[in-house]
């Protein structure tokens, strides 16, 4: 088994926690993967991992060694789709992170689409409500909502998201409906993941104080903060696309809209070294026509 075969199944094992999911994800049997990882353990010199009867585990120089190997099967992976796809047809796999429910609303279709036409090219989704470093993940592309932080990546802004303040119509007609920010205090509210975790939510224009609210509930993902809200609970801090289509069905009803925040930009972060990649060119191209449509 050469060397690169060996890096993969040491990433699997490290990812999977385990000897035979691994071995289900790269398509061997769970004892070709024990002889790749023993084959490099004899290479380096080193245990990578602690093995028991229940649970592996990364050694300190497995956890050294980790980002190390996801770089090498990274450039790996991209010189070789360049290779096989020259600088036109995406081909190989294209890994994708975004938010939870902007990645299955927006991310997903666009994903789809692509692999539907191009028969050589596979995608790989990670969506999480929070940021991953994309390089050594060997993340393609990561779709990012807010201000980013300065770094060597590279940027495309494809469109923006508004920041909400919704509430039930039912919750509305017995509580009141707030007029000014202030008057949050007077309410129950929910706070939740995202932009707005914590307690202190945003408004207006930019250097006005956020305004600090006392949640009754506190939950950790959109789909809660949304039923929550839905179910009469309390006002919701969301965004435009997460909560766009409980206010068109009449679930939700958006409050305070004159004291809304400025816009959030949405951007794609990607290495420079991907740029060229055929594959990271057609996902960028289909998200920015994806804008254009007024899709969130």
């Amino acid at each position: 088994m050469d060397r690169f075969d060996m890096l993969a199944a040491f990433v699997a094992v490290a990812d999977r926690r385990g000897f035979s999911a691994a071995a289900r994800d790269l398509s061997m049997s769970p004892p070709a993967v024990t002889r790749a990882v023993a084959g490099l353990e004899r290479h380096l010199g080193v245990t990578l991992f602690h093995r028991s009867t229940r649970a592996v585990a990364l050694t300190d120089e497995g956890a050294a060694f980790l980002e190390r190997a996801r770089a090498i099967l990274a450039d790996l992976r991209e010189a070789e789709q360049v290779v096989m796809g020259g600088r036109s047809v995406p081909r190989g796999q294209l890994y994708v992170t975004a938010p939870v429910m902007f990645g299955r609303l927006h991310v997903l279709p666009v994903i789809g689409a692509l692999v539907d036409a191009h028969d050589g090219l596979t995608a790989r989704m990670m969506l999480l409500d929070r940021n991953v470093r994309i390089v050594e993940e060997g993340i393609d592309v990561a779709v990012r909502i807010g201000e980013l932080a300065d770094s060597a990546l590279r940027t495309t802004r494809i469109g923006s998201v508004e920041q909400a303040i919704v509430a039930s119509p039912a919750y509305l007609a017995g509580r009141g409906v707030p007029r000014r920010p202030a008057d949050l205090s007077d309410h129950r509210c929910i706070a939740g993941s995202g932009v707005r975790t914590g307690t202190a939510w945003p408004f207006g224009g930019q250097g006005q104080a956020p305004v600090e609210i006392a949640p009754r509930l506190t939950v950790n993902t959109v789909d809660a903060t949304l039923a929550a809200a839905e179910a009469g609970l309390g006002i919701a801090s969301l965004l435009s696309y997460q909560c766009a289509e409980a206010i068109a069905a009449g679930r939700l009803v958006r409050i305070l809209a004159d004291h809304a925040p400025p816009l959030l930009p949405v951007s794609l972060l990607y290495d420079a070294g991907r740029a060229a990649m055929p594959a990271v060119r057609a996902f960028i191209d289909a998200m920015r026509e994806r804008t254009r449509h007024g899709a969130w």
